[in-house]
């Protein structure tokens, strides 16, 4: 069954992507190599391919919402609702800004309306792993409005921050061709399969991350260098925000999440303090992420996109195996492997 509709959403996103393709170069919605000195691609490609994962995903997910009851107990109307709608504002945003290039301010409207429209219709972990051992009750923090409304502000906060760093990651992540399609499809199948051990049991949450895999891996067909789509802003948006969403939705696997994108999120925040120790915005674009760091060092794209895949893999499938506690010990040896490259590349002119 699993496999069948992660083919069916394959095959679905794989059809539709040239027609978007198509639908961009009408509306001359492409990135221009030209307009930015760090893009390492010559010719014009269209934006938006997002928008074929978007539509496949949700096609085949309310299709089984409405027509089985294979998406029960843990995967409400209400989840799915809200991804929706708040995927369908990354989407607006995305197209406004591979359009009309928004500045940065402008730019991070959709993704917070986006995490608020989320925590509106009420999705939000109850409780969270605790690494040394147990869980963490985020129902206990709770604020009451007027003897009527109880406010979980942990929960809500938990859930505003993740989507924000995820969303982010994925962002400034997509650097080269294929790269964050593959690695969240990866981190995907991670939950998907996790979801079905005996200790977790969550057959609606898996097949869930199956079909959002299924659609990845359609697009990243046609997003493989070299790329004849783009994900565009919304896209590569997008890809964060789901897979946020299914950690939170699949019992707050946070860490299994982190250690599939530890590697990239570790390069944003390094990133992010070189360009504030330089003085610079930490919101304006450069080429020293690790993965231009690999090209200027002589790896073709193919070559870092798959040592990106490799990393992200063998961490997920840990993941697998390990208990709460080993996940922050693998955590802790990436961000000491992160910290080790950053110094290197630092160094290194």
């Amino acid at each position: 069954m699993y496999f069948g509709y992660f083919l069916l959403a394959f095959l679905l996103c794989f059809l539709i992507t040239p027609i978007i393709r198509v639908v961009m170069r009408r509306f001359k919605i492409v990135d221009e190599p030209k307009l930015e000195k760090r893009k390492i691609h010559k010719k014009r490609i269209p934006l938006g391919g997002g928008s074929a994962i978007f539509i496949s995903f949700f096609l085949i997910v309310f299709s089984i919402l409405f027509f089985t009851d294979k998406l029960q107990d843990n995967v409400g109307l209400n989840h799915l609702l809200g991804f929706f709608v708040g995927g369908l504002i990354l989407m607006i945003g995305g197209f406004l800004d591979d359009k009309y290039r928004l500045k940065a301010k402008q730019q991070i409207v959709a993704p917070i309306l986006a995490t608020l429209v989320v925590i509106a219709f009420g999705v939000g972990p109850d409780i969270i792993t605790n690494p040394v051992g147990g869980v963490i009750n985020l129902q206990i923090f709770q604020l009451t409005l007027s003897n009527v409304v109880n406010w979980f502000w942990l929960a809500d906060l938990v859930v505003f921050v993740w989507l924000m760093v995820m969303m982010f990651t994925t962002k400034l992540l997509d650097g080269l061709d294929g790269l964050v399609t593959g690695i969240v499809s990866i981190g995907a199948m991670m939950i998907g399969f996790l979801s079905l051990q005996d200790k977790w049991l969550q057959p609606d949450v898996a097949l869930l991350s199956f079909v959002f895999a299924g659609s990845c891996l359609g697009f990243l067909i046609w997003n493989w260098h070299p790329a004849k789509i783009f994900l565009g802003e919304g896209g590569s948006l997008f890809m964060g925000f789901m897979l946020g969403g299914l950690a939170i939705i699949s019992g707050g696997k946070i860490a299994t999440t982190l250690l599939v994108l530890g590697l990239p999120l570790m390069d944003m925040v390094r990133v992010i303090i070189e360009r504030i120790k330089k003085g610079k915005p930490f919101y304006e674009g450069d080429s020293e992420h690790l993965h231009f760091r690999l090209l200027q060092s002589g790896f073709s794209q193919k070559q870092a996109v798959l040592l990106f895949y490799t990393i992200a893999f063998l961490f997920g499938v840990s993941t697998l195996f390990l208990q709460s506690s080993q996940k922050l010990i693998a955590l802790t040896f990436l961000f000491v492997l992160m910290m080790l490259l950053g110094v290197y590349f630092s160094r290194k002119k």
